[in-house]
C-alpha cells in the first residue's frame, strides 16, 4: 500500500494572507489620528499660505494687461481676482515668491508623513458606500493629487528642469485651482465632524492621542476617513487609524514629529539662502542661485539667463546697438552713449524670480521709464509700455509693464549697475529694471520700446 505523507498544517497567521484593505495589514505603532491631526493643522496654514503667495505671484506678471504676459489665456473667470500689481513696497515680490518657494520646500516631509499617515484609509472597502462618501472619496483624489502635482512640478521649476509637458505656468496655475477644488470640498463635507471634535475637547484628550494595547481585537474601521482638518471623535467612534494589531514600538509618535520637523529644518537651512547673501547663500545647496560664489566686482551677483545661452552677439551689442522708442511723437533712435548722455537716476532695487531666488538691492543707473515716455510723446501721463528684447525665443522675450510701474521714480532703462556698466549677462547695452516685478519683467538686452495703447 502507498504511504500516505501528512501534510504539515500551515502556521494559523499563514492561512489568512492580509491585504492592504485589512485594517492588519497596516501595523505601524506610530499611526493614529492625533498624529494626523498635528500634521494636518500645519498643512492647513502651510497649504494655505502657499495657494494666497502663489496667486499673488500670478498676479504680479499683469495678465490681464497684454497677451504676451499671460501664459493662461483660456482661464476665464479664474482670473476674476486679478489686480494691478503695486511698485511698492520695491521688495513686495521677492518677499511673496520666497515664502512661496520656502514653505513649498519645508512642507515636503510633512506632507509626505501625512499622506504615510492615512494610506490605509485609501484602501478601505466598500470603496464607496453612499453618494456622501463618493463625494468625500472624489475630493480626496483632487485633494491629494493636486497636492502631489502641485509640488512635483513646482520642486522641479525651482531646480529649472522642465521635463513636463506644457508651460509651467499653465500646469501650475490650473493645477491649483483643482487642489483648491478638492480642499474646499473635502473641508465642506467633513465640517460638520470638525465642528464636534473641537467642540468636545478630542485633540487635547489623551497624550499621545487614541492608545491601542497591543494585543487588543481590531478596532472597527470609522466610515468617514480622516482628513486635514479633523481627527474622529473620541467621545463616538474608535481611533480608525490606530494599528490593530502594532508591532513593537521602536519610535514614539512624538519622535515622528521631530524626525519630520527636523526634516523640513534642514530643508529650509539648505534652501531659504538662496533669497540672502553672504553665509546663508552658501550654505543654499539644494537650490540654483545659492551655494556657489559670484566672484568680486560689481556685476556680480545672480543671473537666470546668461547672454551665451540665448544666444546674444557681441555684434548685436556693440557699436551698432540702437534702442527704438515708438510713440505719439513718432520712432525715435538712440545709441548708448546718446542715452548716457541724458539725465540718469539712481535706483537700490532686487531682482527676484518665479524659482524663488533673488539678490539683494543692487544699485542701478540709467533713464527713467517715465522720461522716455515723455520723449515718445506722453510729458504728462506715461502710459502702459511694450518692451522687446533681442533675444529671438523663449518666454518672457517681450513684456508688458502697465502705466503705474512706467511713472514710478524708480523704474529704469538701465545702463550701469553698482558703479559700472553693465555685463553681458546682466542685460547689456541696456535692461529694464521696476520694482517689485518678476524677475522675467525686467527684461534684458532691450531693443525696443513701443508706449501707448497695448
Amino acid at each position: 500500500m502507498p504511504v500516505r505523507r501528512r501534510t504539515p498544517a500551515l502556521p494559523a497567521r499563514l492561512t489568512a494572507l492580509r491585504t492592504p484593505a485589512d485594517p492588519g495589514f497596516w501595523r505601524s505603532p506610530v499611526r493614529g489620528a492625533r498624529f494626523t491631526a498635528v500634521l494636518g493643522v500645519v498643512l492647513l496654514a502651510g497649504l494655505t499660505l502657499l495657494f494666497v503667495t502663489g496667486l499673488l505671484s500670478y498676479a504680479a506678471y499683469n495678465p490681464d494687461l497684454d497677451p504676451v504676459n499671460d501664459k493662461t489665456p483660456g482661464k476665464g473667470w479664474l482670473g476674476f481676482y486679478l489686480f494691478a500689481w503695486p511698485t511698492g513696497p520695491h521688495w513686495l515680490y521677492r518677499l511673496n515668491q520666497g515664502l512661496h518657494v520656502t514653505v513649498g520646500i519645508v512642507l515636503v516631509p510633512v506632507l509626505l508623513a501625512k499622506l504615510w499617515s492615512v494610506v490605509p484609509r485609501l484602501f478601505a472597502l466598500p470603496p464607496v458606500r453612499s453618494v456622501g462618501h463618493a463625494l468625500e472619496r472624489l475630493s480626496v483624489l483632487l485633494l491629494v493629487g493636486g497636492a502631489l502635482f502641485q509640488f512635483i512640478t513646482g520642486l522641479l521649476n525651482i531646480q529649472l528642469d522642465y521635463v513636463f509637458p506644457g508651460s509651467f505656468y499653465t500646469l501650475h496655475f490650473y493645477g491649483a485651482w483643482v487642489f483648491l477644488a478638492g480642499f474646499v470640498t473635502h473641508v465642506a463635507l467633513k465640517l460638520p465632524q470638525a465642528v464636534r471634535v473641537l467642540r468636545s475637547g478630542g485633540i487635547r484628550h489623551g497624550g499621545e492621542g487614541f492608545p491601542v494595547v497591543p494585543g487588543s481585537p481590531a478596532v472597527p474601521a470609522s466610515p468617514v476617513a480622516p482628513d486635514l482638518l479633523t481627527a474622529p471623535d473620541p467621545l463616538t467612534a474608535p481611533d480608525p487609524l490606530t494599528a490593530p494589531d502594532p508591532l513593537p514600538a521602536t519610535l514614539s509618535r512624538r519622535g515622528a514629529l521631530v524626525m519630520v520637523g527636523a526634516g523640513s529644518l534642514l530643508l529650509l537651512i539648505t534652501s531659504a539662502g538662496r533669497s540672502f547673501d553672504g553665509p546663508l547663500r552658501r550654505i543654499a545647496l539644494l537650490t540654483p542661485r545659492g551655494g556657489t560664489d559670484q566672484g568680486p566686482g560689481p556685476n556680480a551677483f545672480q543671473v537666470n539667463k546668461t547672454a551665451a545661452a540665448v544666444r546674444i552677439t557681441p555684434a548685436e551689442t556693440g557699436e551698432r546697438w540702437r534702442l527704438t522708442v515708438r510713440g505719439p511723437a513718432g520712432e525715435l533712435r538712440f545709441s548708448r552713449a546718446e542715452l548716457l548722455a541724458m539725465e540718469q537716476h539712481t535706483a537700490a532695487l532686487p531682482i527676484a524670480c518665479v524659482e524663488g531666488w533673488s539678490t539683494s538691492d543692487q544699485l542701478w543707473r540709467g533713464v527713467r521709464l517715465s522720461d522716455l515716455a515723455a520723449l515718445a510723446g506722453y510729458p504728462d501721463s506715461p502710459p502702459d509700455v511694450f518692451v522687446e528684447s533681442l533675444q529671438r525665443s523663449g518666454s518672457f522675450r517681450k513684456a508688458a509693464l502697465r502705466d503705474n510701474q512706467v511713472r514710478d521714480g524708480r523704474s529704469l532703462l538701465a545702463l550701469e549697475v553698482n558703479g559700472a556698466p553693465l555685463s553681458p549677462d546682466h542685460g547689456y547695452p541696456a535692461r529694464i529694471i521696476v520694482p517689485a516685478a518678476p524677475g522675467v519683467l525686467n527684461t534684458k538686452w532691450v531693443e525696443a520700446l513701443t508706449f501707448g495703447e497695448l
